[in-house]
């Protein structure tokens, strides 16, 4: 009977799923050329934010693509030709059933000279967030990030990335804007040095780019 029990609670605990985390982290990053994110801080970026701007050509351009192609972003809908990263507000799940697209990047941002406006979903955008679907070690899991976005054409788009999460369990929904899970905050300086670094060479590139084109 004692060996019957413990079969039967090995089997009950073998069927207890694992607890949902959340992984959070502050942060206050100005989006100056591109800034590489790494959710897990392992030293690998796993999304690039991009933002273009020529003075000569007035055109600008704020974008996310993933490292892995593996990875995704919530999306705004299925047409190609206007598809966007959507612009989530709080409370919006992301998970299995979210309007993931994989395509090698997602204009969030933009303005050109043929009409001389901002377009995109992100052209004045406070405490929005980006919908992110990522692989670890080859499993499938579901984060955020939160960033203020303001763009008046023909100004540089000026973007800051306030934070961002993600959800330990492989499958599980996130909900933008969640920290808790329960929580397991990150202080910003323990990011890994390829965030820090990438977004420092980004920002170099650009600043030369930059100063070629005024």
């Amino acid at each position: 009977m004692i060996a019957a029990g413990a079969a039967g609670v090995g089997m009950l605990a073998s069927t207890v799923p694992a607890q949902a985390k959340v992984v959070y982290t502050p942060d206050n990053q100005q989006i100056g050329g591109g800034l590489s994110l790494s959710l897990t801080h392992n030293g690998i970026a796993d999304f690039v934010i991009s933002n273009f701007y020529s003075s000569t050509s007035s055109t600008l351009a704020l974008s996310i693509g993933p490292v892995n192609p593996s990875n995704e972003i919530f999306s705004t809908g299925s047409n190609r030709l206007s598809v966007f990263a959507a612009a989530l507000p709080a409370g919006v799940p992301i998970g299995p059933n979210g309007k993931f697209k994989k395509r090698r990047g997602e204009g969030m941002a933009n303005g050109i000279d043929l009409n001389g406006t901002c377009q995109g979903p992100w052209i004045h955008a406070h405490e929005r967030y980006l919908g992110l679907k990522f692989l670890i070690n080859g499993e499938v899991h579901f984060g955020w990030a939160r960033l203020n976005v303001n763009c008046v054409y023909p100004k540089p788009i000026r973007g800051t990335l306030t934070g961002y999460a993600y959800e330990t369990v492989a499958n599980q929904s996130i909900v933008a804007g969640d920290t808790k899970g329960p929580d397991v905050n990150v202080d910003p300086g323990t990011l890994g040095n390829l965030a820090r670094g990438a977004a420092g060479s980004y920002n170099r590139r650009d600043q030369q780019t930059t100063d070629e084109t005024h």
